[in-house]
């Protein structure tokens, strides 16, 4: 599983660390560390969980010691049981400690990610429906939370606002319909940006279907509705993608998936996932 480049990730660490570290820096390890203790020691999970984010150990650490020594135990993406060790560490003491609960934060909050988002895949495991996330990310963490979905198993939606036309409700209110706003989407998309609509009922679904998106979100459909959208599409010799949102919970995406509906779009992978309970022992 490839991580987002160090390019992508050194700002988020940086602003991380220097959140923790402050102006005087970590006054404990200071008070209490003697200069040049060395330490060894290793990151583990206390719960089982989807490991993912384990490459910011050797970013993080190598900040604040250049010369660590930093191996990594387990890959992004791998189940991890109870009580394993992800990554084994060795440096100054001083900069470890300091570097612990940045590094902490971080990891355990990308495996509560990626631990959450296999549960769903896992839940319609056996029908053709894809687990996508959403932008209900963490402000200046989502390169890193959509990473953590792909360890899941998920798959990414559109990372900003840039990467593809989604039009939603607002947009189809100012624009005057439904067909109006897929009608200056297409005018103004070049060719490699794809269009999707957001729809709330099956009569707009029906307009949508004529203008002929690359894909409708079925916002906040029930299942009689969901199966009927799919097969209104399957009359079409080439029907869009389906999408499916709103409402989804562990306890209803199996059903929604049973609909026929190509993607569903949690958005509870980034916005509600607990983190993972991950700890630094000394060795």
């Amino acid at each position: 599983m490839t991580p987002p480049p160090d390019l992508l990730l050194e700002p988020v660490v940086r602003l991380a660390l220097a959140e923790d570290l402050g102006r005087a820096g970590d006054l404990t390890a200071t008070a209490c560390v003697p200069p040049g203790t060395r330490m060894r020691g290793v990151i583990a999970a206390r719960a089982p969980g989807v490991a993912a984010g384990l490459g910011l150990a050797p970013l993080t650490v190598r900040l604040l010691d250049p010369d660590a020594r930093v191996e990594l135990l387990a890959t992004d993406g791998q189940a991890i049981e109870g009580g394993v060790a992800l990554v084994r560490l060795e440096g100054d003491a001083c900069a470890l400690l300091a570097a612990e609960r940045t590094l902490l934060n971080l990891i355990g909050r990308l495996c509560g990610v990626a631990t959450l988002t296999r549960c769903y895949v896992d839940a319609v495991a056996g029908t053709a429906a894809r687990i996508a996330d959403t932008r209900k990310t963490t402000p200046g963490l989502r390169a890193l939370e959509k990473h953590a979905v792909r360890c899941g198993g998920g798959m990414n939606h559109r990372f900003g606002l840039d990467d593809a036309i989604l039009i939603k409700d607002n947009h189809i209110a100012v624009c005057g319909g439904v067909a109006a706003a897929i009608r200056a989407a297409r005018a103004s998309a070049g060719h490699l940006v794809r269009v999707e609509v957001e729809v709330d009922t099956l009569g707009q679904f029906d307009v949508a279907l004529g203008e002929r998106p690359d894909v409708i979100m079925l916002d906040n459909f029930d299942l009689a509705q969901l199966r009927e959208a799919v097969a209104r599409a399957a009359r079409l010799p080439a029907r869009p993608v389906l999408e499916a949102s709103g409402g989804v919970s562990l306890d209803t995406v199996r059903d929604i998936a049973a609909t026929g509906v190509d993607v569903i779009s949690v958005g509870a992978l980034t916005h509600s996932a607990a983190a993972l309970d991950i700890g630094l022992d000394v060795i």
